[in-house]
């Protein structure tokens, strides 16, 4: 039944236009369980909108197509399906007139999801119409049942009576409050619908912060920091407290930071929140890192790595020796990075150790290790016990100090392929920087290969974005950098032919009417070709090493930028903001 379900889906397709026949020909030949896994490959090979498909699926089941995007639904519509039904079968009731409700399924194949409305509904008397949604359009409806504002709210009513001050300030340092406050169930629940929303909400941070006489919660989400909700300051030692219970630190240590790990399954999958907690002048503050392994190993080209530096990656990244180095600041995406370049050589007959700080994502047949200063397991000592584990290829989070560097040159030497990651600004102030380390020049000179500085910006929203033009001084200095943008770096259809078009988001529901939504990667990469590496020996001039990245046709991260806001990725204000450009 099911095969002959996903031939009849893979001929609509091809029927309506959305495959062409040599699409249509291999996804027949592919071995496929359910539509969703047509789905994933149509739209990774296609590049098609996940409306599209949703709209061949209601075709094919004859049930009608509904989008849910931006549209407002009542709690009390809502809840005639309870929560955790609409999340299990992914189906919403989204209308009601009278008797009549109107149900939204994802996948209208599934029968089982039907009886359980059509159960409701005869319980209560009610007529079924059913529509075919998206999965994007569940996700908008679903996040109605409860705002994060409600659901605290309902346990902030309860956390009252208990933490309130009456009279005066409650003691929340004496070990009764404090007990009481770990066991409290209005707490465990605040905090637990702050971890939803913020995976909900794609945020990369938690920051739950003293403020005042409040407790302000945001989160980062691409790359900026939002107020989610603000809470009573008397409910703030109790959230950080369940915190700590959470990642195992002490709960009665409030002077020295403390940093742990939680790890919890939300949305059936399994979500890794790094914990640090910092002493302030009254209260802590906590801050969670939320580090999600993505299903799939993204790949360079899927960070956003285009053109001639992702030409260079991947000729780098298959050397069997050497060094492979990734620069930027905190947070610009150089793990992610890494992670990318390690899945891609992960691969049987290879003996891969890493040293991390903290293991950020976990890959499977990847010898992971985290350094612990504590007991004396640095980086340093970490790379010395990494070199006696025969390893084919080594990773080591940050090179931070004289020694590391040391002996991550000692490493590439030997005949070992090593991935790292530097603070510098730029690809090219890896070098200086590793001089300052007391590298020998020729000893860095014979083992770099590679040098990419990167930073995040935040894509436009592909929803609503539009055209927009540009005052005359924005353009002058667009103009000045993009003229000298050598031609063989241009790539997707950009030339120097081109003209100067831009894009802004107006801002929609989808993207929360920010007018962005995701993030990808601006960055310029340094090959540390035969000429550079003479130049690295000798001192490392500037007016050579310009003259040699023109050879390389080099391009800086503003220009990748400028391209990538031509092509509607992202906006020339993002592009100058995190180029740092004034």
């Amino acid at each position: 039944m099911v095969k002959a379900i996903v031939k009849q889906y893979v001929d609509l397709l091809h029927a309506k236009g959305l495959v062409n026949d040599e699409q249509h020909a291999k996804l027949l030949q592919g071995e496929f369980a359910s539509l969703s896994d047509v789905d994933a490959v149509v739209r990774q090979q296609v590049v098609l909108g996940e409306e599209d498909t949703t709209q061949a699926k209601a075709e094919l089941y004859n049930v009608e197509y509904a989008s849910l995007i931006g549209k407002s639904m009542t709690s009390a519509i809502l809840n005639l399906l309870p929560h955790d039904l609409a999340e299990n079968y992914k189906i919403v009731v989204f209308e009601r007139e009278g008797n009549r409700i109107k149900v939204g399924l994802v996948d209208p194949g599934n029968f089982r999801a039907i009886e359980a409305v059509d159960f409701m509904a005869m319980k209560n008397n009610f007529q079924v119409q059913y529509f075919t949604i998206s999965l994007e359009s569940y996700r908008a409806a679903a996040k109605q049942y409860e705002t994060l504002h409600e659901e605290v709210g309902e346990a902030l009513d309860t956390a009252e009576t208990i933490f309130a001050p009456k009279g005066e300030a409650l003691d929340l340092q004496g070990k009764t409050s404090l007990d009481e406050m770990i066991k409290s169930a209005p707490v465990t629940k605040i905090i637990s619908v702050v971890l939803r929303h913020a995976i909900e909400g794609r945020a990369s941070d938690i920051h739950i912060e003293p403020v005042g006489n409040q407790s302000r919660i945001r989160y980062r989400i691409d790359g900026i920091l939002h107020t989610t909700i603000v809470l009573p300051i008397y409910v703030h030692s109790a959230l950080i407290s369940r915190i700590k219970v959470m990642a195992s630190l002490k709960i009665d240590e409030t002077r020295v930071p403390q940093d742990g790990r939680i790890r919890l399954n939300i949305f059936n999958k399994d979500i890794d929140f790094r914990i640090a907690t910092i002493p302030l002048l009254n209260y802590e503050k906590v801050v969670m890192r939320i580090l999600s392994t993505p299903d799939k190993a993204p790949t360079f080209q899927d960070l956003g790595f285009r053109g001639l530096q992702l030409d260079k990656m991947e000729r780098n990244i298959n050397k069997p020796n050497g060094m492979f180095l990734v620069t930027g600041p905190t947070g610009s995406g150089k793990s992610t990075t890494l992670f990318a370049g390690l899945s891609r050589l992960n691969i049987e007959g290879v003996n891969i150790t890493t040293l991390e700080d903290p293991v950020e994502y976990f890959v499977l047949g990847v010898n992971q290790s985290a350094v612990r200063p504590e007991v004396g397991f640095t980086f340093a000592n970490g790379l010395r016990a990494l070199l006696r584990q025969d390893p084919d290829i080594i990773m080591v989070g940050e090179i931070r100090d004289n020694e590391t560097a040391s002996l991550a040159i000692q490493a590439s030497l030997t005949g070992h392929f090593l991935l790292s990651t530097l603070h510098t600004n730029s690809a090219l102030g890896a070098i200086p920087r590793l001089y300052d380390m007391k590298v020998e020049p020729f000893l860095l000179a014979n083992t770099l290969n590679l040098v990419v500085a990167q930073r995040l910006i935040r894509k436009l929203c592909a929803h609503c974005k539009a055209p927009v033009k540009l005052s005359s001084d924005l353009m002058a200095r667009i103009e000045e950098a993009f003229v000298v943008i050598p031609e063989k770096a241009f790539f997707d259809g950009i030339n120097l032919k081109s003209p100067l078009q831009f894009f802004r988001g107006v801002g929609c529901p989808r993207c929360g009417h920010s007018g962005y939504s995701g993030r990808s990667t601006i960055a310029e990469a340094a090959d540390i070709t035969k000429p550079m590496k003479d130049l690295i020996t000798t001192g490392f001039r500037r007016k050579d090493v310009e003259e040699e990245l023109k050879n390389q046709d080099f391009i800086t991260m503003k220009q990748d930028g400028i391209i990538k806001a031509m092509l509607g990725v992202t906006s020339v204000e993002e592009v100058l903001m995190v180029s740092e450009e004034k």
